[in-house]
C-alpha cells in the first residue's frame, strides 16, 4: 500500500465515527420487539393468554384497519414510517463525523480538534480587536465557523472587520475543506435610569 494511501485511510479513520452506539440501540430494539413476539407466538400456540395482544387479535385488528380508519390517515401513518426507515437506513449506510479539520503543515497532514480551531481564531480576534477574550464565543463545526462578539458598550466593531480577520486566519491554517464564516456582534443595550 502505497503512502498516500494508507495516510488518506488513517484521516479517514480519525475524522469519521462508525455508527457502534446507532447500531447497538438498533439491535437491542430488534432483539426486545422479536423476543416479545416470539414470547406471544409460544403463549398463543400453548393457549395462554397474551401478555399483551395475541398474534391472532393483532393480525385480524391489521386486516379490518382499511375499514375502520380513514385513508388520509393510513397513508401518512406510512409516510411516517418511511420517512423513519430511510433515515435508519441513512444512519446505517453514512459513516459519522468526528469533530476534527484537516490541515496542511509542511507537506503532512494535520488534524486539528474544532475546539482547538475555536480557541486559536477566538484568541486572534481578541488581540487584533482589543476585545476581552471572554467576550467573544466561536463555533466551528464542518462547514461553518460561528462567531459571536459582545463587545463593551463604546467599542464599536464591524463586522466585515471581524470576517476578514477570521478568514486571515483561516487561510494561515490551510484547512483541506473551506468553511463559511457567520460573524454576529450584539450591539449591548443601554441602561435606562428610572
Amino acid at each position: 500500500m502505497s503512502g498516500n494511501a494508507a495516510s488518506r485511510r488513517i484521516i479517514r479513520r480519525e475524522t469519521h465515527s462508525p455508527r457502534t452506539v446507532a447500531m447497538v440501540i438498533a439491535a437491542v430494539l430488534s432483539i426486545v420487539a422479536l423476543a416479545y413476539l416470539g414470547t406471544e407466538i409460544v403463549l398463543s400456540l400453548l393457549l395462554q393468554p397474551a401478555l399483551l395482544v395475541s398474534p391472532v387479535a393483532s393480525g385480524e385488528w391489521l386486516t379490518r384497519l382499511p375499514e375502520q380508519q380513514p385513508v388520509w390517515a393510513i397513508i401518512t401513518a406510512a409516510a411516517v414510517l418511511a420517512v423513519i426507515g430511510i433515515i435508519l437506513c441513512v444512519i446505517a449506510l453514512t459513516p459519522g463525523r468526528l469533530p476534527k479539520h484537516q490541515m496542511i503543515a509542511e507537506g503532512r497532514a494535520v488534524l486539528v480538534d474544532n475546539a482547538v480551531i475555536a480557541a486559536a481564531l477566538a484568541q486572534h480576534i481578541s488581540d487584533h480587536t482589543g476585545i476581552i477574550r471572554d467576550r467573544i464565543t466561536v463555533g466551528v463545526s464542518r462547514r461553518v465557523v460561528d462567531v459571536t462578539v459582545a463587545p463593551d458598550a463604546g467599542l464599536p466593531v464591524v463586522d466585515s472587520q471581524i470576517r476578514d480577520l477570521v478568514a486571515s486566519e483561516l487561510e494561515h491554517y490551510q484547512l483541506t475543506r473551506a468553511v463559511k464564516t457567520r460573524v454576529r456582534t450584539p450591539q449591548p443595550h443601554k441602561g435606562t435610569r428610572s
